[in-house]
């Protein structure tokens, strides 16, 4: 195929902003991207950032049951269950293959974790 450019699991962007490496990242445009930090980046960079996968993404108080859509808050720059302005990124995934909870579904967890939806 003389048009296939690349998977697209894996992107590259200019940074929006100073991001740690696993941080979340939203591109705004006419739609929008959201990724995961590849590296640590400074506003501006040309930077990595994983489009899909599952990733524990810091969130706020939120709590999260199986499957709920997760959304992204561009301020806090953490995961939330507020919609208002925010972007839906995923769905949140908590239980792991050997049976035990994964983290978010409990005000107190400080991460939630997130089936990522290229899709949203």
């Amino acid at each position: 195929m003389k048009n296939y450019v690349q998977q697209g699991k894996t992107i590259t962007v200019i940074a929006p902003y100073a991001v740690s490496s696993g941080g979340g990242v939203e591109i705004a445009g006419t739609g929008y991207l959201f990724g995961i930090a590849v590296n640590n980046q400074n506003l501006g960079d040309n930077m990595e950032m994983q489009v899909e996968g599952v990733f524990d993404l810091a969130k706020d108080t939120s709590t999260f049951n199986e499957g709920d859509y997760v959304y992204w808050n561009n301020t806090a720059f953490q995961a939330t269950s507020t919609v208002g302005t925010n972007k839906k990124i995923g769905v949140a995934v908590l239980m792991q293959a050997n049976g035990i909870a994964a983290p978010g579904g409990a005000a107190g967890d400080p991460t939630v974790r997130v089936r990522l939806n290229p899709a949203f």
